[in-house]
């Protein structure tokens, strides 16, 4: 259990660090995004045919000593390669929207407003169930989001688009609103895929959609830009998502996303420890708003659950 916190916690950590690096790096939000993409295929690609293959002799060993159980009426449909790469397209578009314009978010309005506008999706993936499904939603759920709602109304700098600060939040919480469409569509349309695979195929639909105004300017990036394009791919993308993964697979949803929910918190401590930057008070308000109706949401959840 101790090995499964551990991961999961790191998982957050790096996924906390994506708006510390991308700070390092001299180059536009589609560069980054594409820099980052191309080292996660790279890394996604050998761990997916490792699952592939640890799989496949699973299933061999269990098909020879145990009989075929029957097919459940409400088992989850096998999807063709064609069909997943199409699906893929669509949840590769919303990933490579949520990479750009969290990256310009974190460009123009700093860490701390960046991610703490991201964590806004937690808010936007209950709206979108609602609206597009009329799917009954907890009442802790429209708290969770009046109170995040809350915390993002707290936090905004001005009401001027022309501020620079502002501009940036506004791209933070349309990377989250794109996130959370992703989230909602991946699980609707991309269930009982290996989630390493989606993650791959949305990887090389970033790199196939960005690659014609990201490509013209690789050759003028400098080594230490490549090095943390490097980082930010293997690590904060490659082997986070891995880790997140890993933890899933042995720990309850509800848990992780407890964790998961710290990423904000350890990306404002790293930028205040690394740059300085400290965060405003409205900031470290709205943003301990937000944090703490995601985890106080799902720790009730999790409670409940557990009394079931």
């Amino acid at each position: 259990m101790k090995r499964n916190v551990l991961s999961i916690h790191l998982a957050a950590f790096l996924f906390g660090m994506t708006g510390i690096l991308s700070t390092l790096i001299d180059a536009d939000s589609t560069v980054i995004t594409f820099g980052r993409a191309l080292f996660a295929v790279i890394v996604l690609s050998p761990l997916l045919m490792l699952w592939t293959g640890s799989s496949s002799t699973a299933s061999s060993t269990k098909s020879h000593t145990s009989p075929t159980p029957p097919m459940s009426m409400s088992a989850v449909p096998t999807l063709s390669t064609k069909d997943i790469w199409w699906r893929c397209l669509i949840s590769g578009f919303l990933l490579a929207l949520h990479w750009v314009t969290f990256f310009v978010s974190v460009k123009t309005a700093g860490v701390a407003l960046a991610t703490l506008g991201f964590s806004s999706f937690a808010a936007f993936i209950t709206l979108i169930e609602w609206f597009t499904t009329r799917q009954q939603i907890t009442r802790a759920d429209w708290l969770r989001t009046l109170v995040v709602s809350g915390g993002l109304v707290v936090m905004i700098p001005t009401l001027n688009l022309a501020d620079e600060n502002t501009y940036g939040f506004v791209m933070g919480l349309l990377s989250g609103l794109s996130f959370a469409a992703m989230a909602v569509f991946n699980s609707r349309f991309l269930v009982g895929v290996n989630p390493i695979r989606v993650a791959r195929n949305q990887n090389v639909i970033v790199l196939l959609l960005l690659g014609v105004w990201a490509l013209p300017s690789l050759g003028v990036l400098s080594a230490a830009s490549w090095f943390w394009l490097a980082l930010l791919g293997i690590f904060c993308t490659g082997l986070s998502h891995s880790l997140f993964v890993f933890s899933l697979a042995r720990m309850r949803v509800n848990v992780a996303g407890l964790v998961i929910a710290l990423e904000p918190v350890y990306a404002i401590v790293a930028a205040w420890l690394l740059f300085q930057e400290i965060p405003t008070m409205r900031t470290i308000i709205g943003g301990m708003i937000i944090v703490s109706a995601i985890i106080g949401v799902n720790y009730a959840k999790t409670r409940h659950n557990a009394t079931l």
